[in-house]
Order: C-alpha cells, then sequence, then structure tokens
C-alpha cells in the first residue's frame, strides 16, 4: 500500500469514527442522501456530457452541528471531496465549482438532516478581484 493510499484511508476512518460518535451511525446514511441528491438531479446533454449541480446544502440538526463544531471538523470539505470523488467515477461534469455547506436548522428532527442542491453560478476571476478589493 502506497503512504498515500495508507494517509487517504486513516483520514477515512477518522471520519466515520467521527460520524459514528456524534450521529450514533456511519456517516454512510448522508454519503448516500448526498450522492442521491446528484444522481437525481443529473442531465444528460445531447454531446454525451452528464451533467449535475454544484452546490449542494446539507442541513443538521441543531445539536448535531454544535456537536461536530465543537470538534472542529472540516465537514463541508469532507463532504465536498466524497461528492467529488463519486462524480469522477460515474464521468459527471460539475454545473460550476463544487461545494457542499454544512448548515444548522432548527426545522430538522433531532440526529437527522436535509440534502438539497442547486446550480451556483460561476464565479468570475474578475469577481474574485474585486472581493479581495473590498476586504482591504
Amino acid at each position: 500500500m502506497s503512504a498515500l493510499s495508507a494517509l487517504e484511508e486513516a483520514l477515512e476512518n477518522r471520519w466515520e469514527a467521527l460520524w459514528a460518535r456524534v450521529l450514533g451511525k456511519e456517516p454512510v446514511e448522508l454519503l448516500d442522501a448526498l450522492q442521491r441528491e446528484c444522481d437525481s438531479n443529473a442531465v444528460v446533454c445531447p454531446e454525451g456530457r452528464v451533467l449535475v449541480p454544484n452546490a449542494y446544502d446539507v442541513e443538521l440538526a441543531d445539536p448535531v452541528h454544535e456537536e461536530l463544531r465543537r470538534w472542529g471538523t472540516r465537514v463541508g470539505q469532507e463532504l465536498t471531496d466524497r461528492l467529488a470523488r463519486h462524480g469522477e467515477r460515474h464521468g459527471y461534469e460539475w454545473a460550476g465549482p463544487l461545494a457542499v455547506h454544512v448548515t444548522r436548522s432548527s426545522d430538522v428532527p433531532n440526529g437527522r438532516y436535509r440534502v438539497t442542491s442547486r446550480v451556483m453560478p460561476h464565479v468570475s476571476a474578475e469577481g474574485f478581484q474585486h472581493a479581495a478589493a473590498a476586504g482591504r
């Protein structure tokens, strides 16, 4: 096993242990929901390309969100990475830069989540430059 494969496996095991501790179950259920959301919104174009939404929202119940925040994890980035690998395996093209946003929601039942997707427009380089200039 290469060092990179060993590192990836160690990170995945750590991720799954955290979710099991926080949610009391495997993260597979949430990952499956994200992948289903992606798959169910796939659009086959005439050229044979398959486009999928690029912005996903995961709303977590308050206690779950609070627990993850305390652990200081980068859940959104981990979910984005896993969804990117799913898309790569299926030959999907994202409608723009891929992002999974994790938020807190008071109307999601305890221990549960809600997953939605949308197409977020591309952000131009000029937009980033303008935002950076405004922040100075």
